[in-house]
């Protein structure tokens, strides 16, 4: 068999849920085991208010990759934009390594850009100012401050807030832009780019660095588990069932 590796997105995992935890429990004792490596492209969690926060669902998570890293799999993560308050305490217990929020891997030959995605919705500029303050040195640190139930009580208003929002903006302003695809693909000189963030899995053919270039998108969890698995030969989006 080939050497392979797993990449997956956006799963928004939560104790309401159970049904997609269930899948990633089924997928990382399964498929992900033969593996070169996993790689987790952000929103693992449907929110995240700090690694203090460790009630049973969350441990019961980070369990699951744990039993993964410790059979000998790497697993590295990029933050999403519900989860970038993922620290090294969380990381570590998940046996997890944090990456930056892009990342260049060498993939069986081919230099790869690895990243959520939100960064490349341009568009969307309400988004993009708040990230740039999510993302800073002070608003992380001041958020982490408060109190669990303060935190809990912010992201729950946020996620309510977002769905609401998403729902007023169009298609085109929620994708990425592909312009800041190739500034992307340029400035880290690489022709292969994987994201996740915007739901809509495919592989996309463009032009960067006056060459022929893939744009790899992964899929979200909400109706399926979706996975991307990368040979030196072949790239194929995959499906799993949820389990009820």
């Amino acid at each position: 068999m080939q050497p392979y590796t797993y990449f997956i997105s956006d799963l928004h995992l939560s104790a309401q849920r159970p049904d997609i935890t269930q899948c990633l429990a089924t997928f990382l004792a399964g498929q992900a085991k033969g593996a070169d490596a996993l790689y987790v492209l952000g929103d693992l969690f449907e929110y995240w208010i700090g690694d203090d926060d460790r009630n049973e669902f969350n441990e019961h998570v980070a369990s699951l990759f744990k039993q993964l890293a410790d059979s000998g799999i790497p697993i590295f993560f990029i933050h999403g934009n519900r989860d970038f308050l993922i620290r090294e305490k969380f990381a570590n217990r998940a046996g997890m390594t944090i990456l930056p929020p892009q990342h260049v891997i060498d993939l069986y030959g081919t230099p790869t850009l690895l990243m959520h995605g939100d960064e490349l919705c341009t568009l969307d500029l309400a988004y993009q100012k708040f990230r740039k303050k999510a993302r800073g040195w002070w608003w992380p640190r001041m958020v982490l401050s408060l109190p669990l139930w303060v935190r809990r009580k912010i992201a729950e208003k946020g996620r309510k807030t977002s769905q609401k929002n998403q729902q007023k903006l169009s298609m085109e302003i929620m994708d990425v832009t592909s312009s800041e695809v190739v500034n992307y693909m340029q400035k880290f000189n690489v022709q292969q780019l994987i994201h996740g963030h915007t739901h809509r899995p495919a592989i996309h053919q463009l032009v960067a660095n006056d060459k022929p270039a893939l744009r790899i998108v992964l899929g979200d969890w909400y109706d399926q588990g979706s996975m991307l698995k990368i040979t030196s030969k072949s790239i194929d989006l995959l499906s799993q069932n949820l389990e009820k």
